[in-house]
C-alpha cells in the first residue's frame, strides 16, 4: 500500500513484482478513520486474492524495526503502532516503510537497478510534490541511527531561501520538485510577464492553477518561460546531485517520482551541471544516473516486497 495525503492506495503483487489488482480510497484525515480504511482496502484485495502479508508505504519518521510511525506530515500518525494496530484489524502480518525506502528497492529488484551487477552504493532521488530519498549500500537500506535517513531534500542550498515546510529555508526540494518548478515559473511571470501569455493568464486567475505538470507540459509546446523554469530545475538537480555525490560518492542514482516522467526535458542538462559541479570534477568516476521504471507503482511494489520477506 502507499498511503498518501490524498489517497489510499494498493496493490497485490506476486513474487516477480507484477502487480495483479488494485484498489483505492481516499484517505482520511482522523486516525481511526485512516487506519479503518487501509483495513478495508486490504480486505478488499484479500477477498479476491490469496494476501500472505501487507507493506504499508508512507512519507514519514519509521521506527527501525518498522512497526512505527512517529511523525508523517501529511497523515494523522503521531508515536503510533501502526502495523500492530493494522495487523489486529486484518489478521495479517504487516510491516511498514518510508515511501522512498519502498520505491527504492522496488526499483533495485525490478526495475532500474535490476538485471545488472549490484552497484554497492546506490541513491534514489524522487522528485514529487518535495524530495523523498533513499540509500542503499550493497543492496540494503541504510536507515540511520534512528530510522529516518536520509533526508536529502532537506539539505539547505540556499541560506535564507526559500522557507520549506519543515520550518527551516532553502531546503534543496523548495527548488527541485514538482512544487519548485511551479513556484519558479511563477516568479520569472512576476519579473517577465511577456515571456509566457499563457502561463501568466493562469495567475492571473489564480496563482495556485500553476502546478509543476502544467509547466513541464508548456515546456514540452516550447513555451520560453516554461523552458527557462525546467532549466533552472535541471541546474539545481545537478547542484543538489553533486553535493549528495560528494557524501555517499554512489556507482548509481537513481531518479523517481512524479517529476521523472518529464525526464526528457531535464536530466541531460542536469547530468552536465552534476558533472561540472562534482569536487575534483574531470578526476573521478561519475555516477550513472539513471529514471526510474515502474512509475507510481514503485513504492507499492516495494513495500510487498517487505512485506513478504516480513512474513
Amino acid at each position: 500500500m502507499d498511503v498518501g495525503g490524498t489517497s489510499v492506495r494498493a496493490g497485490v503483487v506476486d513474487a516477480d513484482g507484477a502487480v495483479l489488482d488494485t484498489a483505492r480510497a481516499p484517505t482520511p484525515r482522523a486516525e481511526a478513520a485512516l487506519e479503518a480504511t487501509v483495513a478495508r482496502v486490504i480486505g478488499e484485495l484479500a477477498g479476491r486474492h490469496p494476501v500472505e502479508a501487507a507493506g504499508l508505504a508512507l512519507a514519514g519518521f519509521i521506527t527501525p524495526d518498522r512497526r512505527g510511525v512517529r511523525f508523517a506530515p501529511h497523515l494523522s500518525w503521531r508515536d503510533a503502532p501502526v502495523a500492530d494496530r493494522i495487523a489486529a484489524r486484518t489478521g495479517l502480518p504487516v510491516v511498514v516503510e518510508h515511501d522512498a525506502n519502498a520505491a527504492a528497492l522496488a526499483e533495485l529488484h525490478f526495475g532500474a537497478a535490476a538485471g545488472a551487477p549490484p552497484p554497492s552504493t546506490t541513491v534514489f532521488v524522487a522528485l514529487g510534490t518535495g524530495i523523498g530519498a533513499a540509500l542503499l549500500i550493497d543492496g540494503v537500506l541504510f536507515r540511520g541511527a534512528h530510522g529516518v535517513a536520509p533526508e536529502l531534500g532537506h539539505l539547505r542550498v540556499v541560506p535564507g531561501g526559500r522557507p520549506c515546510p519543515c520550518g527551516k529555508a532553502g531546503c534543496w526540494e523548495r527548488y527541485c520538485s514538482g512544487t519548485a518548478l511551479a513556484t519558479t515559473a511563477v516568479e520569472m511571470i512576476a519579473r517577465e510577464p511577456g515571456l509566457s501569455p499563457a502561463l501568466r493568464r493562469l495567475v492571473v486567475d489564480d496563482p495556485g492553477r500553476i502546478t509543476g505538470r502544467r509547466v513541464a507540459a508548456a515546456a514540452r509546446d516550447g513555451d520560453p518561460l516554461a523552458c527557462a523554469a525546467v532549466a533552472d530545475l535541471a541546474r539545481w538537480l545537478g547542484e543538489g546531485l553533486a553535493l549528495v555525490a560528494d557524501v555517499f560518492d554512489p556507482e548509481l542514482v537513481v531518479i523517481g517520482g512524479g517529476v521523472a516522467a518529464s525526464a526528457p526535458l531535464f536530466l541531460d542538462d542536469a547530468r552536465e551541471h552534476y558533472a561540472s559541479r562534482l569536487t575534483g570534477a574531470g578526476r573521478r568516476p561519475l555516477a550513472r544516473i539513471r529514471t526510474a521504471q515502474l512509475g507510481e507503482d514503485a513504492a507499492v511494489v516495494g513495500a510487498a516486497r517487505l512485506a513478504r520477506e516480513a512474513g
